[in-house]
């Protein structure tokens, strides 16, 4: 998802699904077991429905999702080794927000340096079957900004850059991503809510066309103006 510069224009945010309508989706017949009560709560801190340094109070989220407080506080600590809580003495567990000091200052330049690295790399290896890999990635984000589905869009934006890395061959680059993913997902969000949807599925596309030119300077450029560009408004 190309993210950096700021439009002037005002826009409305995206209204977002109901936290209940979230929960009973994500959470299935068999019970808001941990794993459940993780993805809601990742799910909700990264499409900012939480505030930055909102407590998350385990006797309320049980209550909120049907469950007991040992879920919910194994699910807080895998969110706080994802960086998107942190725990204090006597508070509990905060939301630990993405602010966009730490997106352009942090985010983005990690993820230009990942990336370039990565892509040429991948290059080396990606066919034809690859590229097509890519292409459902692109069809589903053309689907999902048809449907106004930010989720479903996000989520198609991190496969399409996940699966260019896991083709590079690098496994300390796909450490390194896996690491800060659940930031660079929370950002996604952040910017998305206010993006043209078809705009993004539109740029991935012309990304991908630069990719299977094969023509490394090109592949660079391009993907520099990817990362660093934010998508304007609808």
């Amino acid at each position: 998802m190309p993210l950096t510069q700021q439009t002037t224009e005002t826009v409305e945010t995206r209204p977002s699904a109901p936290a209940a309508e979230l929960r009973t989706r994500r959470t299935r017949s068999d019970g808001p077991r941990r794993d459940a009560v993780l993805e809601v709560l990742r799910q909700e801190i990264t499409m900012g429905r939480y505030d930055d340094g909102e407590r998350l109070v385990e006797d309320r989220i049980a209550r909120e999702l049907d469950t007991s407080r040992g879920p919910v506080r194994e699910a807080l600590r895998q969110l706080e080794h994802e960086g998107l809580v942190v725990s204090y003495p006597y508070r509990g567990a905060v939301v630990l927000g993405v602010s966009e000091e730490e997106v352009q200052q942090v985010l983005i330049p990690v993820r230009l340096t990942l990336e370039k690295f990565s892509y040429l790399k991948a290059l080396e290896r990606m066919d034809d079957e690859d590229f097509a890999e890519l292409a459902k990635e692109v069809w589903t984000m053309q689907e999902a900004a048809a449907a106004d589905d930010l989720i479903r869009s996000v989520e198609a934006d991190i496969r399409f850059h996940e699966y260019i890395l896991s083709r590079s061959g690098q496994a300390h680059t796909a450490q390194v991503w896996r690491s800060i993913q659940p930031r660079i997902r929370a950002y996604f969000f952040r910017y998305g809510k206010e993006a043209d949807l078809n705009r993004i599925a539109f740029e991935h596309g012309d990304l991908l066309q630069t990719l299977q030119s094969g023509d490394p300077e090109a592949i660079m450029g391009a993907l520099e103006r990817h990362i660093t560009t934010r998508t304007p408004a609808p």
